[in-house]
């Protein structure tokens, strides 16, 4: 038996230490309640760059450039020492810590951001670096396409852990990938929310036989309360709810077990018992005695991106 923590926090917007701060004090308090395994939603450091729904293509790209710098600026380096205080945390605290980030690229044009999930070991270490495949329409002006290099599930103290960002949960494919790896603990940071991503994850948790972990962005005007949001008008209303968040936590076969939190900051909580997956794929196991592998094969590319190949000559 291990306890999951899901911290529904609005970030710090657009500031990586204050972000990391706050991080800091949930994952303190999750640790100090018994939680072995703390999740924090899609993009959290700095902040998930909500603007792109209201700033479409055209309407002001002179506001949309310097928002964009200003989250680049603020971005996480995985190369460097940005995620430092957040994994002598999860090593502090003897936790397994998945959070989101924007990632900006350290081995080519160091330019791209990208939206990616990192999964940190209790001894500190980074587990794993997921970055989102395909993102969601106006993403795409903000994030890279990542590739399958961090498609994978690792093992930890709670169980073995795969991610998927948001809509990446409705790519079959993309699912399947993880169930082919024993997928115990299926998190997914998302900024969707509402009854259908609901469903989605029930959905989820039924056809993989695995728990899932869905955090949510929640994120009220006051928490955008940007120098240049705000003067753009784009967020004038402090109390609204630009988004309710809905983490959950659903047990294998579909059951929700804990939330949703809908429209309010806290944290979602539950002991998952591992041994609840071994009955769900008794009757169905889509990787297992229920699969066709002589009518469907899926193959998978782990191989990095790499846009350019340098050879040294002597």
């Amino acid at each position: 038996m291990a306890r999951v923590a899901v911290i529904q926090q609005a970030p710090v917007f657009l500031d990586r230490a204050a972000t990391l701060a706050r991080a800091i004090d949930a994952l303190r308090e999750a640790a100090a309640a018994g939680a072995g395994l703390v999740v924090f939603p899609e993009a959290f450091v700095p902040g998930y760059p909500a603007w792109i729904w209201k700033l479409r293509p055209g309407t002001d790209t002179g506001l949309a450039e310097r928002l964009h710098a200003r989250l680049r600026a603020q971005a996480v380096s995985l190369a460097g020492e940005d995620l430092r205080p957040l994994r002598d945390a999860a090593k502090e605290n003897r936790v397994t810590v998945v959070c989101g980030i924007n990632e900006i690229d350290s081995d080519f044009s160091r330019g791209t951001l990208y939206n990616t999930v990192a999964v940190i070991g209790p001894d500190g270490a980074l587990r794993n670096r997921h970055r989102k495949l395909m993102p969601t329409n106006p993403e795409r002006m903000v994030w890279g396409l990542g590739d399958a290099t961090g498609l994978t599930v690792v093992d930890t103290p709670c169980g073995r852990v795969g991610t998927m960002i948001c809509w990446e949960s409705y790519m079959p494919l993309a699912r399947s990938a993880l169930y082919a790896q024993g997928v115990q603990l299926y998190i997914a940071p998302t900024y969707d929310s509402g009854e259908r991503w609901l469903a989605t994850m029930q959905h989820v948790a039924r056809e993989g036989g695995c728990w899932v972990i869905g955090c949510g962005c929640a994120l009220r005007g006051r928490d955008l309360a940007d120098e240049l949001l705000v003067k753009a008008c784009l967020y004038t209303d402090a109390d609204e709810w630009i988004n309710g968040g809905d983490s959950v936590i659903v047990a294998p076969g579909g059951k929700i077990v804990a939330g949703p939190l809908h429209e309010q900051f806290g944290v979602v909580s539950v002991e998952i018992d591992l041994d609840r997956i071994g009955l769900a794929l008794r009757s169905l196991d889509v990787s297992g005695h229920y699969a066709r592998p002589d009518i469907f094969r899926l193959q998978v590319n782990r191989r990095a991106f790499s846009p350019v190949e340098f050879t040294d000559h002597d």
